[in-house]
């Protein structure tokens, strides 16, 4: 009768182990954008993937990377010029995905009938410090030309201020034109005190790609997990792709509680689609665009071959059955 007790015990152990090891934590780093939403929704499939992914929303991707820095996350969304400034300053991070692409849009104020990037001229240009959009503006302003500071004395003023501020600051005419993210560029648009001057995808950049990345040591060390947790994103990402009327609910109604509108949510996406692929060639772009324009003062760029892997994406994809 002992022996049985002891078996059952055992038994019980063993079940109740496998199970807490079924439903093992991801700390995931996201922000809250719209093309952010499919990283978002990986936590609600979390459980039939085998994980449960706690997510944690930051207000810019260099806060993801100081979170990771601080070992607080196994897996973060960022833009790529964040990973890439996180990368060389020592976080210790592979780019593994992306998610999204494009997600910046210049916008002017509607009465000053500004046409393209050269009417900047002698104007306060509205831009979040770090961001990828900062980046775009610096490598558009150089190919037309122009110069640019926060200080006087340059062709365009930049005003650094945080995406929440951006809108309310063309809006209250503080600045002349902004380098925003989506889906706030496409509210601007929609509320009518902005008008489009351009996308900013003619740099050597082109569409800027959203990274995820992961830990080395998550990477490393927890690759069971960490296979789950790239299932679980493609799957996410792809239902996005296939089903908008589910992405749509789920950002306007669970990301953003009501606060975008239908337009606002198609007009975002139709400028950020959501994406798997990340390449070598295109972070090292993007390092060569940083260094050249001098967002991220990186004293040692890192070299793109050292740090993007893409085993666990493709591997996933192939599981899935997506080309």
């Amino acid at each position: 009768m002992k022996l049985k007790s002891v078996a059952m015990a055992l038994m019980l152990g063993a079940l109740c182990a496998a199970g807490a090891q079924a439903q093992e934590v991801v700390r995931l780093g996201n922000l809250k954008f719209a093309h952010y939403g499919a990283v978002s929704y990986i936590k609600e499939i979390a459980p039939k993937c085998g994980i449960k992914v706690e997510e944690h929303v930051f207000a810019k991707g260099l806060d993801v990377m100081q979170a990771i820095i601080a070992g607080e996350l196994d897996v973060g969304a960022t833009a790529s010029e964040a990973a890439i400034s996180g990368r060389a300053g020592g976080a210790p991070i592979y780019v593994v995905a992306g998610f999204a692409k494009g997600g910046a849009r210049l916008v002017g104020r509607t009465d000053l009938n500004l046409k393209s990037i050269k009417d900047l001229k002698g104007k306060r240009v509205g831009v979040t410090r770090g961001g990828i959009q900062e980046v775009l503006l610096l490598a558009e302003l150089q190919q037309a030309g122009l110069t640019a500071s926060d200080q006087p004395g340059k062709d365009v003023r930049l005003v650094f201020l945080a995406y929440a501020d951006l809108n309310q600051a063309l809006l209250g005419k503080n600045i002349d034109a902004m380098m925003q993210s989506e889906p706030q560029s496409s509210q601007a648009i929609n509320k009518g005190f902005g008008n489009e001057i351009m996308k900013p995808y003619n740099t050597p950049i082109g569409e800027p790609v959203r990274t995820m990345v992961m830990t080395e040591k998550f990477y490393k060390e927890r690759r069971p997990v960490a296979e789950k947790f790239m299932r679980c994103f493609v799957e996410a990402t792809r239902t996005f792709i296939d089903n908008k009327a589910v992405a749509e609910k789920y950002v306007r109604e669970v990301v953003f509680k009501g606060q975008i509108t239908k337009d606002d949510f198609e007009d975002a996406i139709g400028n950020s689609p959501y994406v798997h692929d990340i390449t070598v060639e295109h972070i090292q772009t993007t390092t060569d665009v940083m260094v050249k324009t001098g967002v991220g003062r990186m004293s040692r760029p890192p070299v793109a071959k050292d740090w993007v892997r893409t085993d666990l994406l493709e591997q996933a994809r192939k599981n899935l059955g997506i080309k």
